[in-house]
């Protein structure tokens, strides 16, 4: 009777391990992989099956990072045949079907970052799909970024450096420095995720120079300048008065010359007069009658 228990056991035990064995199995041998934009990239996928492969299907889709609830269908296997998305012809392929359910993708872009899911069935193992998932990232070095400035370039105004890159994956960080005379780090104020600014105020001709924004990731750096020129505006209270002291020297100069001149008018009438004076007492009347009467 023992014996016969134990044979049952014995027996329960490799029925529930074949059982084991005919479920489908899917490893994504990563969770998450890196790739730069451009340059190719192995999505792993690999299955375990017991069964004959001749019903083998694999289907992978991939749930993009900018709109998510929208998943794209990337290649699929059925039955021996491949069919791939059309925008992706010519860029993606299985490498050892049917053997793994391993893809390459080839000439990355940014628009292939997303959740990609491997699914694979093969009848008549269980009829739940084996299914991996692996999330990819397209990295991207720095655009080159826009300078921009605003503001008052007026001494003692305010001015405002800004600083926006379209592209980087990860994030590029914004800084900005003062290269001349020195160079001067300069604090940041974050716009948003790709911009960043600097407020300057109170500008004085020291504030003239050069500035230069960074814009970097680790794949690189890019950089803007802005050449900036403050210029004094004339001090309206010092010309005020040098108008006033001008006005009042003018009014003194023709204040002079009128003098001068009514002085020197006056004295060539006095001297006129006096000559004409002197003439008449010189002169001797002549009278006929007198000398007549004093010769008789």
């Amino acid at each position: 009777m023992a014996q016969t228990g134990g044979w049952l056991l014995w027996t329960l035990a490799l029925h529930l391990y074949t059982l084991q064995g005919d479920a489908l199995s899917v490893t994504m041998r990563e969770s998450s992989l890196e790739v730069i934009r451009g340059d190719a990239v192995n999505l792993p996928c690999s299955f375990f099956t017991s069964s004959p492969i001749n019903q083998l299907n694999v289907i992978w889709t991939v749930a993009p990072f900018s709109s998510p609830e929208n998943p794209i269908q990337v290649i699929v296997y059925d039955h021996g045949q491949v069919m791939e998305d059309p925008s992706l012809i010519g860029r993606v392929g299985f490498t050892g079907i049917p053997w793994s359910a391993d893809i390459v993708l080839n000439d990355t872009q940014e628009s292939d970052a997303g959740v990609y899911r491997c699914m694979v069935n093969n009848p008549p193992e269980t009829t739940d799909l084996g299914i991996g998932e692996l999330a990819l990232s397209v990295l991207t070095p720095p655009s080159l970024p826009v300078c921009q400035w605003d503001g008052d370039v007026a001494e003692g105004g305010i001015v405002t450096l800004s600083c926006s890159v379209e592209e980087g994956i990860p994030t590029p960080e914004i800084l900005w420095d003062k290269l001349n005379p020195e160079e001067i780090p300069l604090p940041v104020n974050m716009d948003g995720d790709m911009s960043g600014s600097v407020e300057i105020v109170n500008s004085s001709s020291q504030t003239s120079g050069l500035y230069r924004c960074s814009a970097s990731n680790p794949l690189g750096t890019e950089h803007c300048y802005v050449n900036l020129s403050i210029y004094s505006t004339p001090d309206t209270s010092s010309g005020i008065l040098q108008g006033v002291l001008l006005t009042l020297a003018m009014s003194l100069v023709l204040l002079a010359l009128l003098l001068l001149i009514t002085w020197l008018h006056r004295t060539g009438q006095d001297g006129r007069w006096r000559d004409r004076k002197k003439d008449e007492y010189n002169e001797i009347p002549y009278t006929p009658s007198l000398m007549k009467r004093s010769f008789v």
